[in-house]
């Protein structure tokens, strides 16, 4: 329909639009497949509307160039010709044709430009405005989270009622507000993905969706583990180990636990010759927040985990904020569980 109603309108209008409208569409398709890191599919859809904008940049300039050629007068045609002698012929009335107004190109040419102007100012708009209602603070969008829809969930998540997806996770911890709350404001996500994953050493029957938010100074994790585990337990089994940066304290009116352990680095050769492949090494220091399911900590949790490759952790009160922030906005729904 819409297609049958961009022929109806005349050339010299048709063919700027299409070529302006092909033209923002293709810039702003590549800026998200090459600065937002959408991939490679958005790149070609924008070279491709690229493309079409300039072949009928093509076809405007030769309608141009036919319709400013003209034959010059030859001079036969400028020298004055005696009249022959005509013989009166009966007089047959003239009939008057309306005369055909030929389509003003300055006029088509100026409304093309200002509808092109009211679709970028549209445009530049939707880029300005604030998401989810909040202030526009001037901080970019969050990268889009990764997801696998085509892989099938394993069977603990359908047997297990309540549980979340780490699309749902990745949903709730990938907010505009994130970065601002482990105080580097100025930076955006680079990488976000959610996994629907199972607990280690459960034979895959106990459910582990994980989130994950990468920013340039740190990373962000976040998972739900549903086992019968409470953290009460998990207190316990910190004391017989290094529990010395473990601390109790309460985030939602729930039971938590804040604690410190190393992340596991991995090194792999894949062939460029750059690096050795090697045993599992220490990674740095990752700081995780567990808080309950609910207020009687009757088993299951979520870890609320941040690191840095520079080894920098923020402060505690930054994982609480985080928890407070992102854990009520935990909702069913980016995949069907039943």
């Amino acid at each position: 329909m819409l297609g049958f109603l961009v022929r109806l309108l005349p050339f010299w209008i048709r063919e700027p639009l299409i070529i302006l409208v092909g033209t923002v569409f293709g810039v702003r398709i590549l800026f998200m497949a090459l600065v937002d890191g959408e991939g490679w599919v958005p790149a070609v859809i924008g070279a491709v509307f690229l493309l079409g904008a300039a072949l009928r940049v093509r076809v405007v300039v030769h309608a141009l160039r036919a319709r400013r050629r003209r034959a010059p007068a030859t001079e036969a045609e400028l020298e004055p010709v005696t009249p022959a002698p005509v013989i009166p012929a009966p007089v047959t009335p003239a009939v008057r044709r309306p005369v055909e107004k030929k389509p003003n190109a300055f006029a088509q040419a100026s409304f093309a430009i200002g509808l092109f102007a009211v679709i970028g100012g549209a445009l530049w708009i939707e880029g300005k405005l604030p998401e989810d209602g909040t202030a526009a603070t001037g901080a970019s969008r969050p990268a889009a989270c990764r997801l696998d829809e085509d892989e099938e969930l394993p069977s603990a998540y359908r047997s297990t009622p309540g549980v979340v997806t780490g699309a749902d996770l990745c949903r709730a911890l990938n907010r505009t507000e994130l970065p601002e709350l482990l105080g580097t404001p100025a930076e955006r996500s680079v990488y976000a993905s959610g996994t629907d994953n199972t607990a280690p050493l459960t034979d895959r029957k106990v459910a582990q969706p994980e989130a994950r938010v990468e920013f340039e100074t740190y990373t962000v994790e976040l998972s739900a583990t549903y086992n019968k585990l409470t953290v009460a337990q998990y207190a316990k089994l910190t004391t017989y180990g290094d529990g010395r940066d473990a601390r109790k304290l309460t985030v939602l009116g729930r039971p938590a636990l804040l604690t410190s352990d190393h992340m596991m680095k991995i090194q792999f050769d894949l062939g460029s010759g750059e690096g050795a492949s090697g045993p599992v090494e220490q990674g740095p220091l990752a700081r995780t927040l567990t808080v309950a399911f609910d207020g009687k900590d009757r088993g299951g949790s979520y870890d609320l985990t941040v690191w840095s490759e520079a080894g920098l952790l923020p402060d505690d009160s930054a994982l609480v904020d985080i928890a407070e922030a992102v854990l009520p906005r935990i909702t069913r729904g980016a995949r069907d569980q039943d």
